[in-house]
């Protein structure tokens, strides 16, 4: 988490109907719920699908929460597309944006925190597989902060020595705890603090939430 919120049912890409309806469910249920307490008849029940139906789109419980993590990296990808790449705000604002975005969609969901993050915490020292697989999703996100903290570099907005790619994993790592704290208080004020703090930090300057 890394930074970023559960898609909602309108913005995942087109599935087969009965795959799509699973998925949508276990984003949620696996934000609320987490991997071990979430039963696969729970979510049939939720979602009122056959067993059958189930397993003829997912090989387990393991692959189906795989999935799941996969379309939440999905969205994820469009939200920094959508933040990082517009052109006419200045790249630290662009960084902000994206956190900004996500903060306000944990405030929706009642603030049950990054579900990469969540997931981390839970499996990544019993399960190889999700602890490599949520390794990747962590550090495609820092990658794509790092191209937008280079640009802040090259226009004097950070020291022209910043070492891009620790900034934005820390950046990473600072906004995930953050996440874990807001969702233990029910709050936004871990979230706040954290960006007011890591860009008065890189900066110098303490940035507005609503710079341009």
């Amino acid at each position: 988490m890394a930074p970023t919120t559960a898609p909602d049912a309108d913005t995942i890409p087109p599935l087969h109907s009965t795959k799509h309806r699973l998925i949508v469910a276990g984003l949620r249920l696996l934000l609320k719920h987490g991997y071990n307490d979430l039963g696969i008849q729970a979510l049939l029940q939720a979602t009122q699908t056959p067993k059958g139906s189930f397993y003829h789109h997912f090989k387990d419980k393991e692959d189906f929460a795989l999935q799941v993590l996969n379309t939440y990296m999905t969205q994820v990808h469009a939200g920094m597309d959508a933040c990082l790449k517009h052109p006419d705000r200045p790249p630290l604002t662009r960084v902000r944006d994206f956190f900004e975005m996500t903060q306000k969609s944990y405030r929706e969901e009642g603030y049950m925190g990054c579900l990469i993050g969540g997931l981390g915490q839970e499996l990544s020292g019993v399960n190889e597989v999700f602890r490599a697989r949520i390794a990747q999703c962590f550090s495609e996100i820092a990658a794509g902060m790092a191209s937008c903290l280079e640009e802040a570099r090259q226009l004097g907005d950070i020291p022209k020595d910043s070492d891009v790619q620790e900034m934005a994993e820390r950046l990473v790592d600072c906004w995930e705890g953050a996440a874990l704290r807001s969702r233990l208080q029910r709050n936004p004020n871990s979230l706040t603090s954290m960006l007011d703090f890591y860009f008065s930090a890189v900066t110098g300057v303490r940035q507005q939430a609503d710079a341009s």
